[in-house]
């Protein structure tokens, strides 16, 4: 006899309360780790990405919240934060739950950080320049004036399945605090912690302000990047999707922010410190089973060490323990799904294919207990070249390409050759030469003896075609605001007024 166990339904959240889709239809949200549907959530369609869009224009439109004084908006931040944090242990467990993300990394370092964001963004908003004042111009005459900065409007936020609370606070912390309002698109694997984000959010805001529509992104997504009342989108996710965001956006001259792929170059020095070196490279390329943007796939190593490095990677790796994301014991889950597993696996395949030598790794990896889940061995290849498949895309998946070298420039003239430019790092004892490989490297964010430092205070974002703009850090809001110059004359007289006469005899004559 079998027990039907009825699934837990999410809804859009639009208006301030949920509510269904408009044809009242549903998807199943997975836990990856088993295969196995554990929430049902409300299928968008445009008919409710409209409702969510007019909520949330109508809301920026009321005066009290886009024209709110910086010292209340603070409080309003200050009192997300604390929502959050009561609430964090059933935000943890949504999170880890749907988006195969282990707890221990969840409650360690992701929950943490969206609290400390939306503090940071309260700090922030205190001192932030809304209004600048001039200098009195020499010339055309004396004048006041002021740059003002004001909220852009509406704000689409278009959000992967990797780290969805958190990317999702990149953008919701930066656009509340600078008086926006938000409609959000969560991706369709793991739109269920963030539902129930908007609504903690939404108890300290008013209605309309944070609005979640969920369901697939040739639809919602599509939708929201054309709507003629969305007036900013920022979106996270593939170069490919970025790409056609672009253009998309183009229609209505969208004000845009996009953090795309990666293919960060991890360069070894000879004099690296490899006790640190080798685990932190381990920590840069495993953590979240490789489907991290910024993660360090490609290795670069000094010919003079490489097989050392090898053989030490290898034993590291198998000390990593793989199974149950929700376990806290655990270090590496699964991947978010049976398509995303089957495309890691190609990879790795492709990488055999073309002459890569496979040092751990290399297959699925099954679980006891958890036979249907998405894992996959942590996977090494040695002898990679940089023209490979597998070092020139990103494969989101457990995979790391160690590549030999024989001099820095070299190294560097590689780690550059990609269409990539998100993130980069280099291990070494020598600080000086650190700062000089990281300036030579392109890329938005560079890591010196560590990897995955962000910081809620310091920009994140990427050169090339890893992205446009940045987020995080006071510069994030800039990305959700506009200037608006005011200039007030202070010459009352007709005749003093110089620039009239450019044009009208007259004024010129009464001087």
């Amino acid at each position: 006899m079998s027990i039907q166990v009825e699934l837990p339904t999410y809804s859009h959240f639009i208006n301030g309360e949920r509510s269904p889709a408009s044809t009242g239809e549903t998807f199943d949200v997975f836990n990856p780790a088993t295969g196995e549907a554990v929430a049902r959530v409300s299928k968008g369609t445009v008919e409710d990405v409209n409702r969510a869009v007019d909520a949330a224009h109508a809301a920026f439109e009321k005066e009290g919240w886009r024209d709110m004084p910086p010292a209340e908006r603070a409080k309003i931040l200050f009192q997300i934060a604390d929502a959050i944090a009561l609430h964090k242990t059933e935000l943890i467990y949504l999170e880890s739950l749907t988006s195969g993300g282990t707890v221990r990394r969840i409650a360690g370092n992701d929950i943490m950080m969206i609290i400390d964001l939306f503090q940071q963004m309260a700090k922030f908003v205190q001192s932030y320049p809304f209004s600048e004042t001039l200098p009195n111009p020499l010339f055309p005459g004396p004048a006041h004036n002021f740059v003002w900065r004001e909220p852009i409007g509406v704000c689409a936020a278009i959000t992967p399945w990797n780290m969805p609370l958190l990317i999702a606070s990149w953008k919701i912390a930066p656009a509340l605090a600078t008086g926006n309002t938000v409609v959000l698109k969560p991706a369709s694997h793991t739109p269920v912690s963030a539902l129930r984000l908007a609504e903690i959010i939404s108890a300290v805001v008013p209605a309309g302000v944070l609005n979640v529509v969920a369901g697939s992104g040739a639809e919602i997504g599509e939708t929201l990047v054309r709507h003629p009342k969305v007036d900013k989108v920022a979106f996270t996710g593939s170069t490919e999707v970025g790409r056609g965001i672009m253009k998309q956006a183009a229609d209505t001259i969208k004000n845009i922010t996009l953090e795309l792929g990666g293919k960060s170059p991890n360069i070894l020095l000879k004099d690296a410190d490899l006790k640190i070196a080798l685990p932190g490279t381990l920590f840069g390329v495993f953590l979240h089973s490789g489907q991290l943007c910024e993660s360090g796939t490609r290795l670069f190593v000094p010919r003079s060490i490489y097989d050392t490095v090898l053989e030490q990677l290898a034993a590291l790796t198998q000390t990593l323990k793989l199974g149950n994301q929700l376990d806290e014991n655990i270090g590496v889950g699964p991947v978010i799904s049976q398509r995303q597993k089957e495309t890691v696996l190609d990879y790795i395949q492709s990488g055999i294919d073309e002459g890569a030598r496979l040092i751990c790794g290399g297959k699925e990896a099954v679980v006891e207990g958890l036979e249907n889940g998405y894992f996959i061995e942590p996977t090494i290849f040695a002898d990679v070249t940089n023209d490979m498949k597998i070092a020139r895309e990103e494969i989101f998946g457990p995979v790391l390409c160690v590549i030999p070298y024989d001099h820095i420039d070299e190294a560097i003239e590689m780690a550059n050759d990609t269409i990539y430019g998100l993130a980069g790092g280099v291990w070494t004892r020598d600080v000086n030469k650190a700062y000089e490989v990281a300036r030579k490297i392109k890329a938005g964010v560079i890591w010196i003896n560590d990897w995955h430092m962000l910081r809620n205070d310091a920009p994140f974002g990427g050169y090339k075609q890893s992205g446009i703009g940045r987020e995080m850090g006071k510069h994030s809001l800039d990305a959700y605001t506009q200037l608006k110059h005011v200039h007030t004359s202070m010459v009352p007289e007709l005749g003093r007024r110089v620039a009239y006469g450019l044009l009208m005899t007259e004024a010129k004559k009464s001087e």
